[in-house]
């Protein structure tokens, strides 16, 4: 382990597990399972995805969403939460953390994330296609964002075999519910808005929340914004500042599900970055957020595998914390509450 951010989340160097040996990758194995149990998160380096490769993705992202909305509208998010493909405009989106009933729901609502995103996932995806704005709206957008999707995957499955190797199971355990590379890449853009709004609790970035499937690796920019959850004091949030060359992971609900919570998917929100002073004709006119831009890649097994406790994750004096259920289903129910 080469540092520690400010206060606990560790910053790992893959580099050894990439390409070293089996007692490399053991050792990293190790301090990836060290994180995730005591913190959730971690910082990566030497992650195998070139940096001019996710300064690139950036630099597509900002370009669509610097898009009119009549052209972002030619891909619209479906009226489904659940089929989570395609744009979403502004406070289309709510993220609520575990409410389900609709009085509930409506009354989060009523403070809206100020955010739009675009969700891709995987070309051969036949359950859940992708949509695309035209090509000729942004030419190379589509084939870029392809490319970027497969070389994400293959950060994935470096990620799942570590995880494996760290928990003591078979190396290929979490590879083989993980085939279908059911996954998604979002592109997120967090407009400038009023602090008196965020202050005064009329808007939110995005409310506390845990991820929902197996991990999420988050490319960040510089801005800042991302807060995670001490595990051991609830309500009190650190700073996870973007650090030059990492991406940030960590652990999603399923897996904390397999692993009867010995992996902790941790609370984490998206506050207000850096406030800048407004100057309108040499007269103030208060503060705003700056934009800010991040790229979460969320990985997720096979839809329709059953997720489990693991026999090595419960015994006598350990009771299993959860009944079994499959992505299909878990991640429909969280969905669909955002929608």
């Amino acid at each position: 382990m080469v540092g520690i951010t400010s206060p606990s989340i560790p910053i790992i160097d893959l580099e050894p597990a990439r390409t070293g040996g089996q007692e490399e990758l053991s050792k990293v194995a190790h301090e990836v399972y060290q994180a995730f149990k005591h913190v959730g998160f971690a910082y990566i380096k030497n992650h195998g995805v070139p940096q001019d490769l996710v300064d690139e993705a950036f630099s597509w992202s900002s370009k669509f969403f610097a898009l009119p909305s009549t052209e972002k509208n030619k891909a619209p998010h479906p009226p489904e939460g659940w089929y989570h493909r395609g744009y979403s405009g502004i406070g289309r989106e709510k993220v609520v953390q575990m409410v389900f009933d609709s009085d509930g729901i409506a009354e989060r609502r009523k403070t809206p994330d100020i955010k739009e995103s675009f969700e891709i996932g995987n070309e051969n995806d036949e359950y859940m296609r992708n949509i695309w704005i035209p090509e000729e709206s942004l030419p190379g957008f589509r084939g870029f964002f392809a490319s970027f999707f497969s070389t994400c995957s293959s950060l994935e499955t470096l990620l799942l075999r570590l995880i494996a190797l760290g928990m003591g199971l078979k190396e290929s355990f979490f590879l083989d519910y993980h085939q279908d590379r059911t996954n998604q890449c979002r592109l997120l853009h967090y407009p400038p808005v009023e602090e008196e709004l965020l202050t005064t609790g009329q808007a939110e970035r995005i409310a506390a929340h845990t991820d929902f499937g197996t991990m999420t690796i988050l490319f960040q920019d510089e801005v800042g914004g991302l807060e995670v959850e001490e595990i051991h004091e609830k309500n009190k949030f650190n700073p996870a500042p973007y650090i030059p060359g990492t991406a940030v992971v960590n652990i999603g609900d399923l897996l904390m599900r397999w692993s009867n919570h010995e992996l902790k998917s941790t609370m984490h929100r998206v506050r207000a970055p850096p406030l800048v002073e407004v100057d309108a004709g040499g007269e103030k006119k208060g503060k705003m957020t700056r934009p800010r831009y991040s790229i979460p890649y969320f990985v997720s097994p096979d839809r329709d595998r059953v997720i489990e406790c693991l026999p090595t994750c419960q015994g006598e004096g350990r009771p299993k914390m959860y009944e079994s259920i499959t992505p299909r289903e878990y991640i429909a129910m969280r969905m669909n509450a955002t929608y």
